[in-house]
């Protein structure tokens, strides 16, 4: 059974991106084993599910009523799992993603009322980019996500705030620009903080050169460290970097805006009995502490 949910959510996945090379980054899997899974599906059912064309991949019209079959066959599913009238007796299986960051500095401590309360539990910890954590849970992915939150959040998903963090401009102790706030700049590619980053720039009235884009706040901090130029980051990533020696904070007036983050889950999903404990039991913290405590 959990082999066949496994090929039904990289199916749905594939139907989100239609993108073999994003589905088999994303969820963790090489292009050979989606390619073989989509093979197997097709093979029982007898049926091809997707076109390979010269424009790209697109679902069949079988795709496309298989794809509603193993949306309402996975909500069946979750709806047998967690419909348990003993809250104390919940069982089955909770997929969470956060960062590298949140899952050593903030998931420990956010889960543990939960864990404790349901030991029964088992709790599925993803982790990737946090760009694309909203969009992931919104889509069914995973049942909760610890994420920067945006200024508005979408409709569909409810979050509390579980941490506050600066965000930091640092450079390398040596061989940093000569004057960090002029750039050049190392940013993210993407994301909250990289649109927060833009802002402050925008209220300078300056550009400055953007020396890297890397995707992840570990490689911007790595490329900082070798001397690319000043980057930004969130307090909390700075304090759990094990590259934190080689850098320095650059103060800043004015500084960024902080960075809020969440649990997050899909409004929906609040009705379920799984969702609702963990909404319930999960203790908020704040980074203040955490890092307080890492460097006591």
């Amino acid at each position: 059974m959990l082999d066949e949910q496994r090929a039904l959510r990289l199916y749905l996945h594939l139907c989100g991106t239609l993108n073999f090379g994003r589905t088999s980054l994303d969820c963790h899997v090489s292009p050979a084993t989606l390619t073989r899974t989509v093979q197997r599906l097709e093979a029982r059912l007898g049926h091809q599910l997707l076109d390979r064309g010269p424009r790209g991949v697109s679902l069949t019209v079988e795709g496309q009523r298989f794809r509603t079959y193993a949306e309402q066959s996975l909500q069946l599913w979750h709806s047998y799992r967690d419909d348990d009238p003993d809250p104390v007796a919940l069982s089955g299986e909770l997929t969470i993603f956060a960062t590298v960051t949140a899952c050593q500095a903030l998931l420990p401590d956010l889960l543990l009322p939960f864990r404790t309360d349901h030991p029964h539990v088992r709790l599925d910890v993803r982790t990737g980019d946090e760009a694309a954590a909203l969009a992931r849970l919104d889509e069914g992915e995973v049942d909760a996500a610890v994420a920067g939150i945006p200024h508005r959040l979408p409709e569909t998903l409810v979050s509390r705030t579980v941490a506050v963090t600066d965000l930091v401009f640092v450079v390398a102790h040596t061989g940093g620009p000569d004057h960090p706030l002029a750039g050049p700049f190392v940013l993210p590619h993407r994301g909250l903080v990289r649109e927060a980053a833009d802002r402050w720039l925008r209220g300078r009235s300056a550009t400055g050169e953007v020396a890297a884009e890397p995707d992840g706040h570990e490689g911007l901090l790595t490329l900082v460290a070798l001397g690319f130029g000043t980057g930004i980051v969130p307090r909390l990533v700075l304090e759990s970097s094990v590259v934190r020696d080689r850098l320095r904070i650059v103060a800043s007036d004015p500084a960024p805006e902080p960075l809020t983050v969440g649990l997050c889950v899909r409004r929906a999903d609040l009705r379920r009995p799984l969702v609702a404990a963990l909404w319930g039991g999960a203790g908020p913290r704040s980074a203040t502490a955490a890092a307080e405590r890492r460097r006591g």
